[in-house]
């Protein structure tokens, strides 16, 4: 590796590391403002959330923002060379622009590859952290949606059904539980009703109190019990008998495809938010490559305007590329379009962008 190549690996990862810090600190005061009087009003200091929440919430930042982040960095500090003639010395001294390139791909792979291994087994252990007290920095009415009481039905299997009129997440108890099986002829062959129960975690069970039961047998008759008391284990915790959308992002890749292929085999069909958040793992790394293709195209040749003018261009263009994300993930989560083609839609589209703009550049 020359001079040049480590010339270059310097200031993009300065840039970058620069870039990251500096919105970090921005959005931090920024979201700690806005969200201190909800999070006391919760009976929590805003000290308690910046030891055990923000930290795992930046992480969670940093990813989200990484394409963003290089790109614009890309575009800041290849301008500023582009505007001193280095790119001119550079190739007049006899490289290509294709040589001049190679350590803006060995950077960015590197990025990538650092966000993969984060997305798919570091960023989950940190959500588990955040999505844990996150309700609390939402409105009274958001809130409730995760820590309030809520009427639950759930496919266990494609002969199994639980139905709860009332069912509290946080706590893990409910009331009403109605529990129905049924043979492969969907004739109905048991079921369990209990006024109120609990998930014991200790024992990893339920417990049913006030249940009756009802066996259906071959002849037509029932076999009734009932009884103040009793457990059921339904082979799974309540956060994967009763998901919500964050569960998808709580699992590392191994856990999450596991979790998405029991739900398929339980003919549950509104798993798009959890196959979104598994491909956009894998796509939104490659993004970083081709998001520093298109910078340095860009911005690797100077022009009227000079760096503003490229900044301008280039913070356009990234956040349309990651908003173009969100947009996506709400089709897919309707099931206009599907998750993997969704996720991968905005990289197919620069992607191509990416290499006529580099091409052109490297042909001039």
């Amino acid at each position: 590796m020359k001079i040049i190549d480590l010339y270059i690996i310097k200031k993009y990862l300065g840039t970058f590391g620069f870039m990251l810090g500096l919105l970090t600190i921005i959005i931090l005061v920024i979201d700690v403002q806005a969200k201190a009087p909800r999070i006391e009003s919760n009976g929590f200091t805003v000290t308690e959330f910046l030891i055990d929440f923000y930290p795992y919430w930046i992480v969670n930042l940093i990813i989200t923002f990484m394409s963003i982040l290089v790109f614009i960095s890309v575009i800041f500090f290849t301008s500023k060379i582009a505007n001193n003639t280095e790119i001119v010395a550079i190739i007049s001294s006899g490289a290509s622009f294709h040589r001049f390139a190679r350590p803006y791909f060995i950077t960015s792979g590197i990025i990538a590859v650092a966000a993969l291994l984060i997305n798919h087994f570091i960023l989950p252990l940190a959500n588990i952290k955040k999505n844990e007290l996150e309700p609390y920095t939402y409105s009274a009415k958001n809130r409730e949606e995760f820590t309030g009481n809520a009427e639950v039905a759930t496919q266990l299997s494609k002969t199994e059904y639980i139905f709860i009129k009332s069912y509290n997440k946080k706590e893990k108890r409910g009331s009403g539980f109605f529990y129905q099986k049924f043979d492969k002829d969907r004739k109905l062959i048991y079921q369990l009703n209990a006024a109120d129960f609990y998930w014991e975690k200790d024992k990893k069970q339920f417990l049913m109190n006030n249940y009756l039961e009802k066996t259906f047998l071959k002849n037509d008759t029932e076999k009734l019990a009932q009884g103040n008391s009793m457990t059921k284990n339904f082979g799974q915790t309540p956060e994967e008998l009763f998901p919500d959308v964050l569960l998808g992002q709580n699992k590392t890749t191994p856990e999450l495809i596991k979790f998405i292929n029991r739900e398929k085999e339980k003919g549950n069909a509104n798993l798009n938010n959890y196959l979104n958040e598994l491909y956009q793992r894998t796509s939104m790394p490659f993004s970083v490559i081709i998001l520093t293709v298109l910078g340095l195209a860009l911005a690797s040749q100077k022009k009227r305007g000079g760096l503003g003018m490229n900044l301008a261009i280039g913070i356009a263009l990234a956040f349309v590329f990651v908003f173009s994300f969100e947009v996506l993930k709400v089709v897919s989560a309707n099931k206009t379009l599907s998750p993997l083609v969704a996720m991968w839609l905005p990289n197919l589209i620069f992607g191509p962008l990416a290499l006529y703009l580099y091409f052109k550049r490297a042909n001039q």
